[in-house]
């Protein structure tokens, strides 16, 4: 267990990410999603990450059914900001979650916008309170994400300061936006998605330096950028499209490196970001038990300096 910056919110080395639990590309069913926060916690993950965003609320609305009986002080739950869901939809599969979209989403960075939504996020997660609070994909909102950081940001300041969130911070797919939170703001943690991976080590030039600098914390997310780390077989998808011929190739090569070593693909994939002390988790996302058990296993196994030495005598990873 690590906490988050300068806050005392704990988050467990391997977390939920509950992206799946929205129907994330295909349908979960209620067993299945419940059966996978079991697992997760006998393997001892106790933070679980969710979003409005993810399934039109489908996910958080699970998450909070499965975490309902645990003691509220015994894990770390954290949701993000800046999409509010609103009636109707156009119906069929709605940004690649297999959900009826009888919700549309509006981008709202607003001081407003941020309170209803902690507030309809309580609602569908029925618990008492969230513990982290991310800024969602400010970057992808058409102003560059001016509103969140003028507006948002303060936003979630005040909350943490009345006591109503432990932590805040933004998550984006991409490291430039990340920095200037962690240079400009007092944020706690940014969650930076795919830009920390085996195949992708953008974030460790300076965002993950200036972050353990300042005494900041990062979350990775996308280990196994959307499956080509996990599984690399023509028809694998890299940052969830189809992944291109060199990058199959690469993730081939450091595949039969770290089998070498004794070491399973997945395993190096979620242990890389664990190398620099800036990173506090790594979230992993979990459709079944058996998924979890498995992400739980493959943290589990010891990873040999010299696999990570091979990788760079190889010209495979660059830090």
């Amino acid at each position: 267990m690590r906490t988050l910056g300068n806050s005392r919110v704990p988050v467990s080395a391997l977390g939920f990410g509950a992206a799946t639990l929205g129907n994330l590309f295909r349908e979960v069913s209620d067993e299945a999603a419940h059966a996978a926060v079991d697992a997760a916690w006998a393997a001892g993950v106790r933070y679980f990450d969710t979003a409005p965003h993810y399934g039109l609320g489908l996910s958080e609305r699970r998450l909070g059914e499965a975490l309902r009986g645990r003691p509220r002080d015994s894990y770390t739950l954290s949701t993000k900001v800046g999409r509010l869901l609103l009636p109707g939809g156009t119906g069929g599969m709605d940004s690649g979650f297999a959900v009826p979209a009888d919700q549309h989403r509006v981008w709202d960075f607003s001081a407003d916008g941020v309170r209803r939504s902690i507030e309809d996020s309580l609602t569908r997660l029925g618990l008492d309170r969230i513990d982290v609070v991310y800024l969602h994909d400010a970057d992808e909102c058409g102003d560059d994400g001016a509103q969140a950081l003028s507006e948002a940001y303060p936003a979630l300041e005040r909350l943490r300061a009345e006591g109503v969130v432990g932590a805040i911070g933004a998550g984006m797919n991409q490291v430039a936006p990340l920095e200037r939170y962690v240079t400009e703001t007092d944020a706690d943690v940014v969650l930076c998605a795919g830009r920390y991976s085996l195949l992708d080590q953008r974030a460790g030039l300076s965002l993950l330096p200036e972050a353990l600098r300042r005494g900041r914390s990062v979350v990775v997310g996308g280990v196994f950028n959307s499956g080509l780390l996990a599984d690399p077989q023509p028809g694998a998808t890299y940052d969830y499209k189809a992944a291109p011929v060199d990058l199959l190739g690469r993730a081939l090569r450091i595949k039969k490196i770290a089998e070498s070593h004794g070491v399973p693909l997945r395993a190096a994939a979620l242990d890389f970001p664990f190398r620099h002390p800036a990173v506090a988790s790594v979230l992993v996302g979990m459709r079944s038990a058996a998924e979890a058990a498995d992400a739980a296993a493959m943290l589990a196994v010891e990873v040999p300096d010299e696999l990570w030495d091979e990788l760079r005598e190889e010209g495979l990873m660059t830090l």
